[in-house]
């Protein structure tokens, strides 16, 4: 449900355009103490702001000023405009792609509550795929299980993952994490890689995630590793895109030149 905002309690988010430490124009200043707010849990999902009028005067700043640092926002991801309704906190998650967590740990950052239903799981032999990515023999036995992924009862992924079958002594006692059952034995993963592609859903995971065929959505194939360098998960998942976001910090390599021995 849609939470609104008093003006009030925003000029407190906003107190003074002036204090901002990295300068620059009014309308950047004011477009990343909102993000802040947003970033913070100050602004949650679904918070409507206030009509931009009386926003504006409130804030002590023109209109136009007042537009330009929403647009940005709604650039961004964090705020969305719905015709005849205002303008929202965008409810879209922003996974970071800096770190290797859980989703279950992703969604608790964020003040949701993650869980998982199994939709099977079983134990066989690797295919020529899945004995290539983990570095096993072709007559290796493997863990399958595929699970859809929700917070607050809202689906979000659907996870299909295999592991040796020597990581999964009793899947009783999964959960609805993964990794914390795989930390609890003493082999949780410390680094991955990801590819990620668009892709239209088909019809049965459309349904399982209850959104219309042809929607998009996100693939990725993930290839998680122990300290020792080994393989120990290999994860093809389907994320909503009308929910989900993946976001990459990058920056400008250096280009000092190296310092050479003497």
């Amino acid at each position: 449900m849609s939470q609104y905002r008093p003006t009030s309690q925003l000029e407190d988010l906003v107190p003074n355009l002036a204090a901002d430490d990295l300068g620059g124009p009014r309308y950047l200043v004011l477009a990343r103490q909102l993000a802040r707010a947003i970033r913070d849990g100050h602004l949650p999902p679904g918070t409507v702001l206030p009509a931009q009028r009386p926003l504006a005067e409130a804030l002590g700043i023109s209109r136009v000023t007042l537009q330009k640092a929403l647009q940005i926002l709604e650039g961004e991801q964090l705020l969305e405009s719905r015709q005849g309704s205002g303008t929202f906190v965008s409810d879209r998650l922003q996974q970071p792609m800096t770190a290797l967590t859980s989703f279950s740990d992703d969604m608790r950052n964020r003040g949701r509550r993650p869980t998982s239903r199994w939709l099977d799981f079983a134990f066989g032999q690797a295919t020529p795929e899945e004995a290539l990515t983990l570095a096993l023999s072709p007559s290796a036995e493997v863990f399958r299980l595929r699970r859809l992924r929700l917070a607050d009862e809202e689906p979000m992924a659907i996870e299909f993952a295999c592991l040796p079958a020597e990581s999964v002594h009793d899947p009783g006692k999964i959960g609805d994490s993964l990794y914390a059952y795989l930390e609890r034995r003493g082999r949780k993963p410390v680094r991955a890689l990801e590819y990620l592609r668009a892709q239209n859903l088909e019809a049965p995971e459309a349904a399982i995630l209850g959104v219309a065929e042809g929607s998009a959505a996100l693939f990725i194939r993930r290839i998680s590793y122990l300290p020792s360098g080994k393989p120990i998960e290999f994860t093809r998942s389907y994320y909503r895109g009308d929910r989900y976001d993946f976001v990459a910090q990058m920056t400008v390599p250096s280009t000092q030149p190296a310092v050479g021995k003497r």
